[in-house]
C-alpha cells in the first residue's frame, strides 16, 4: 500500500491521504472545490463543479493515473437540482470515458461547498 500525496494540491485539512495506491488501484479522498492555497471558490455550481474535476484530475495524474482510467466516480451534491449542469461538466471532463457513478444529495459539506467528488482509478503500471 502506498499513501499518496500531492504538492499540486491543498495540504489535506486531517489525518488522511488525498490518495492510496494499493494491487493496482488508486483510491482517492473527496475533493472539494478550493484552489492550491486553500481558498474556497465561488459559491456557483458550475465553478464549484470544474475546480473539484481539475484538483481530482490533478490527483489522479500525482498518483500516476488519469481521468480515462476511472472506473467509479461517487459524487455529492447540496442540491440536487444541481444534477442536470453537473451531468454537462462531467461529460466535458470525461469525453466518452463513461466510469459508473453514484450521485447523492447530502445536508451539507465540507467547507460549506456545493459539490464533493471522489473516485476510484486504475493505476498506470495495472496489467
Amino acid at each position: 500500500m502506498k499513501f499518496i500525496a500531492s504538492d499540486n494540491l491543498p495540504q489535506a485539512i486531517g489525518p488522511y491521504s488525498p490518495a492510496v495506491k494499493v494491487n493496482g488501484m488508486i483510491y482517492t479522498s473527496a475533493q472539494v472545490p478550493v484552489t492550491l492555497d486553500g481558498t474556497m471558490v465561488e459559491r456557483d455550481i458550475k465553478v464549484q463543479t470544474r475546480q473539484v474535476l481539475s484538483n481530482l484530475r490533478t490527483l489522479l495524474e500525482d498518483a500516476e493515473s488519469g481521468m480515462e482510467k476511472v472506473v467509479k466516480v461517487s459524487v455529492y451534491l447540496e442540491n440536487i437540482e444541481d444534477f442536470g449542469i453537473v451531468n454537462v461538466l462531467f461529460a466535458e471532463a470525461f469525453g466518452d470515458h463513461k466510469p459508473a457513478r453514484s450521485t447523492v444529495s447530502v445536508k451539507g459539506l465540507p467547507k460549506n461547498s456545493m459539490i464533493m467528488v471522489e473516485a476510484i482509478a486504475l493505476a498506470n503500471d495495472y496489467r
